[in-house]
């Protein structure tokens, strides 16, 4: 994973054993100020609260755990490999994009990141600039051109 997707995920934790947690506590503690708890709504919606959140906490310190840190501003060269950003240009439409390889954990495409299993990542693996690729998606196969490829 690159060391922002870390440092992300460093963060959401933190705020989860720190912030949600403490808001989840008080939650409960409110809501079973109010009686009878077989039928409080409030403290139900609370201890599920409480066991998602710790679910996801324990999700990211296994996450943190087993983490490689790949330092994407030290790697180079002009084949596409993991951290690499790439811009492509839709050879139907002429748009332009632009995508980082990343780390299963960090990928979230409205931001430009796709993770390395993802099959316009796995499309692009290898490749370099000039080269076209076809991607096959579930609307349809698509065809683009590789324009730069940057490591930062």
């Amino acid at each position: 994973m690159t060391a922002g997707g870390f440092a992300a995920l460093e963060a959401e934790l933190k705020d989860r054993q720190q912030v949600q947690r403490q808001r989840i506590i008080t939650a409960i503690a409110e809501a079973r100020a109010l009686g009878d708890l077989s039928e409080n709504a409030e403290y139900h919606a609370a201890k599920e609260a409480q066991s998602l959140n710790e679910g996801r906490i324990m999700e990211l310190e296994s996450l943190i755990g087993r983490a490689d840190i790949i330092d994407v501003s030290k790697l180079g060269g002009d084949t596409i490999k993991f951290g690499a950003t790439v811009k492509l240009i839709d050879e139907d439409t002429e748009e332009e994009k632009s995508y980082q390889i990343v780390g299963e954990p960090e990928s979230d495409v409205r931001s430009g990141k796709v993770s390395i299993g993802s099959p316009i990542a796995r499309a692009l693996i290898g490749k370099k600039i000039g080269d076209s690729v076809q991607v096959n998606t579930p609307g349809g196969g698509k065809a683009y051109e590789i324009v730069d490829v940057v490591f930062r």
